[in-house]
């Protein structure tokens, strides 16, 4: 069964590093560019994980993460955290809103396939 993945980042490069690395894998792949569009995105397509970038416009990866984890249908979906490096602040916040695990950006394949399969069991 192939698992499916809803990346969230509002900028196109990081969107198409992560499609590239996933898909070659084997994933399914959905896109958001916000957390408002993430939150009708996993409505519509309920994937087996999230990997949700902080900083975006509209509403930022914090927020939409308290609202999948406070959402009964959600919750129990992993959602990974993705934030640029020095930003300890915001990781704390990621944990706080009810993350699973955090990548820092530039992204490392390596790092991202091994917390992706680690999620998914």
């Amino acid at each position: 069964m192939k698992h499916s993945v809803l990346l969230v980042d509002d900028t196109e490069t990081v969107l198409m590093f992560e499609k590239m690395m996933l898909a070659a894998q084997g994933f399914d792949i959905t896109v958001a560019k916000n957390g408002e569009e993430a939150l009708v995105k996993v409505s519509e397509h309920k994937p087996d994980i999230i990997l949700l970038d902080i900083q975006m416009p509209k509403m930022d990866g914090i927020e939409a993460c308290r609202h999948l984890k406070a959402n009964p249908s959600t919750r129990d979906i992993p959602v990974v955290m993705v934030t640029t490096k020095g930003q300890p602040d915001k990781v704390e916040a990621s944990f706080m809103a009810g993350c699973n695990d955090y990548l820092t950006k530039p992204i490392d394949k390596i790092e991202l396939l091994s917390k992706v399969r680690t999620l998914l069991g």
